[in-house]
């Protein structure tokens, strides 16, 4: 019932989403989704004003923008903050990551498809991050680019299967499951996140991650 209500295009416009929505082409939507999800963690509406102003810098065209490398031109290598724990110099270093990656494929999917194990590991491998923590940032990512027939999320990649993605651990999600006997702990680590999306698999045995709109959009309307 929660997942029906939440799980709607109304849910786009005050979500970070909302920016990689903006864009028609797949390499536009891949690096601008996974720009907005390496900044969703901490209040909303900062989130949302910071990935505006980003996407302000990166203009019509997030491809064109990486391809160029015009954020050495916006951004100073330093270790100032640009948001939050996030420092230029570790911008400037996504940005390059992506400079590589799209100057070799035309999809970032076709990087990972050349990998081995469930998205996430072949993410955090292809970013340098760990595998071992809930990683929310990589599994909202994975969640846009991998779930179908969605009004919110893309469905851009078809090599991956919705039933291997492991549900983006926040707050609001830790809290509802825990409230809801699906967790028996409000923990921030891989293995509760594991345990929730194995709870929503009995739900949405196909799409777990369904689950996601359900916990998250009213955890944050009734918080």
């Amino acid at each position: 019932m929660w997942a029906k209500e939440y799980h709607q295009v109304a849910f786009i416009a005050n979500d970070p989403i909302q920016f990689p929505h903006r864009f028609t082409e797949k390499q536009d939507i891949e690096i601008s989704a996974f720009v907005t999800s390496y900044f969703s963690f901490g209040n909303r509406k900062q989130i949302i004003k910071k990935v505006d102003h980003l996407h302000d810098m990166m203009g019509d065209s997030p491809e064109e923008y990486v391809r160029k490398g015009s954020f050495f031109n916006d951004i100073p290598n330093n270790d100032s903050s640009f948001y939050r724990t996030i420092s230029n110099k570790a911008i400037l270093e996504l940005f390059a990551t992506l400079r590589d990656i799209y100057d070799q494929v035309q999809s970032m999917e076709e990087v990972l498809k050349r990998s081995n194990g469930i998205p996430m590991e072949r993410l955090c491998r292809l970013f340098s991050v760990s595998s071992k923590s809930p990683q929310k940032k990589m599994n909202m990512f994975l969640r846009w680019m991998i779930r179908g027939n969605s009004p919110v999320d893309f469905g851009l990649w078809n090599h991956f299967d919705a039933r291997d993605l492991i549900i983006p651990l926040d707050t609001h999600v830790v809290q509802m499951s825990y409230q809801l006997g699906l967790t028996d702990t409000t923990s921030y680590t891989l293995k509760n996140a594991l345990r929730i999306t194995e709870a929503l698999t009995k739900v949405f045995p196909d799409d777990p991650c369904l689950g996601d709109f359900a916990l998250f959009g009213y955890g944050v309307n009734h918080a």
